[in-house]
């Protein structure tokens, strides 16, 4: 399981000044044929970016979540948490576990409970919004449930791309379905179909 450390939900989503790390490591490296910049905190990855990304850009969200910290361009940290090398297996193909990753998530208290609830579906396996919030005992916020896999800011180690509408399609996704796609084929899922026009379909 991965370690996880929980953020104090402040109004606005903001975190307290006090509380904020002084420093954000990033780093940018090729996977699959995309640059995806890892971010991380002391703590563990914050985030993971990629420019297909059409939700909140880095620079927005680190501006919301950590105003005063200062960035740092730095693999080393990332390759001592060992997430390069985990994500360059898992987009070879292998069926890896990134339950050893430090993970400091940013979010409310609900979201964080969505996100850790993702974390518990399998490589390979699939889950419905619907089925996704009874995991979690929260059976009828599924729409809710919906709206924070849509702002998980931890792709593919936080696997929101495993989630499908009730209808069996892929439904939304912020890199678009084409990734979304490109990510399930990695774990031998190709049946489901890309037929999502809205951006969740319960």
């Amino acid at each position: 399981m991965s370690r996880i450390t929980s953020k104090p939900e402040m109004a606005g989503n903001r975190r307290s000044a006090a509380a904020l790390p002084v420093t954000i490591y990033h780093h940018t490296v090729n996977l699959g044929g995309r640059a995806w910049t890892l971010w991380a905190s002391a703590k563990g990855l914050i985030r993971v970016s990629y420019e297909q990304d059409q939700g909140q850009l880095p620079a927005g969200w680190l501006n919301l979540h950590a105003p005063s910290a200062q960035l740092e361009e730095n693999a080393g940290v990332f390759a001592e948490m060992g997430v390069i090398n985990l994500l360059e297996r898992y987009f070879a193909g292998e069926a890896v576990s990134f339950g050893s990753l430090p993970l400091d998530l940013w979010g409310t208290a609900f979201q964080q409970e969505v996100w850790k609830g993702l974390m518990q579906i399998p490589h390979g396996q699939l889950a419905t919004y619907k089925e996704l919030a009874v995991q979690i005992g929260r059976p009828l916020a599924v729409r809710a449930v919906g709206a924070a896999n849509g702002q998980n800011p931890i792709p593919v180690i936080v696997p929101c791309h495993r989630v499908i509408g009730a209808n069996g399609t892929l439904t939304g996704y912020r890199g678009g379905l084409k990734l979304k796609q490109e990510l399930l084929a990695l774990e031998g899922i190709t049946h489901v179909g890309a037929q999502g026009h809205e951006r969740f379909a319960f």
